[in-house]
């Protein structure tokens, strides 16, 4: 049977369902928004049935188009592949690499190898996305992910990096307000900085656990440890972020050795689909990071 659909067509018609709407897919492709609604009614007319159920309000995939964007992002992931292992025997590492990871992560443990990775790899061209929570690699069209903590899906191929350390830390000008702790228990008359979205996060591992209520909260790391260093409150952090900050002594280390070594919540793995072949860039990325990173 002969292929009838392009592409391109199949590229635009992925994305307008994981962005959920012709406008935000021709946003996110930089085209028209005119040329969007062409290539989903030329795919239809192609295939002969109706793929996406079109309302003022939203986009709804039909069962037929459920089955075939399935398949399309399987095959369009089998053809990259192909490409990568022609490109592999011909030349150096190259193309498109997409890495997601937490925000904080992004900015003090990649960017800052960021000049050296491109004179080293000039022919990668490199996307970094930050993610505050976990993604679909395959909707997000993301070549590997940066995860820090336990992992759970297993689908994915992981590459162990190292462990972060967490502690408890303050600002000094916190602790001259407010004092230091000098047990556990005291925890309770402090103001704490904790997540809004990862929840499961405001669990301390510390003796036998303790789910701490935070007086102020955020989605993004960074901005938690912002706030720590403007005196807000303590904040349970990993030292991937905070390593500087107890080294120039901007934050000061609570209740030291109280946290459990043995929590997941260290882990710091590299992800990326277990059905794909790890591709040259991919590989070249985590061999040039992992004995770069500063963790502990």
């Amino acid at each position: 049977m002969a292929i009838i659909s392009r592409t391109e067509d199949l590229e635009i018609f992925l994305a307008t369902i994981d962005s959920g709407s012709l406008s935000a897919a021709a946003r996110a492709l930089d085209i028209q928004v005119a040329r969007v609604s062409r290539a989903l009614s030329r795919l239809e007319s192609e295939l002969d049935c109706t793929l996406l159920n079109r309302t003022t309000r939203k986009l709804e995939l039909t069962e037929e188009g459920r089955l075939f964007s399935d398949r399309v992002r399987q095959g369009l992931q089998c053809l990259s592949q192909a490409e990568d292992t022609l490109k592999e025997l011909k030349e150096q590492p190259s193309g498109r690499l997409r890495v997601d990871a937490v925000t904080p992560f992004m900015i003090h443990q990649l960017v800052p190898l960021l000049p050296e990775f491109q004179r080293a790899y000039p022919h990668i061209e490199l996307e970094l996305v930050s993610n505050e929570s976990i993604i679909d690699l395959i909707k997000r069209r993301t070549d590997v992910a940066i995860r820090i903590g336990p992992l759970k899906d297993s689908n994915l191929h992981a590459r162990f990096l190292g462990r972060s350390p967490l502690s408890i830390v303050a600002s000094r000008q916190y602790l001259e307000r407010y004092g230091s702790p000098n047990h556990i228990n005291e925890l309770t008359n402090h103001r704490v900085i904790g997540f809004t979205q990862s929840t499961h996060l405001n669990s301390w591992p510390i003796g036998k656990g303790i789910d701490v209520k935070p007086n102020i909260s955020s989605s993004n790391g960074e901005l938690i440890r912002q706030m720590c260093l403007q005196g807000e409150g303590l904040a349970l952090l990993s030292h991937f972020m905070i390593k500087k900050d107890l080294k120039t002594k901007k934050l000061v280390e609570i209740l030291p050795g109280s946290v459990s070594k043995q929590n997941q919540r260290e882990l710091v793995n590299a992800v990326f689909y277990r059905n794909t072949a790890l591709s040259s860039r991919i590989r070249a990325f985590l061999d040039f990071i992992e004995p770069r990173l500063t963790l502990a």
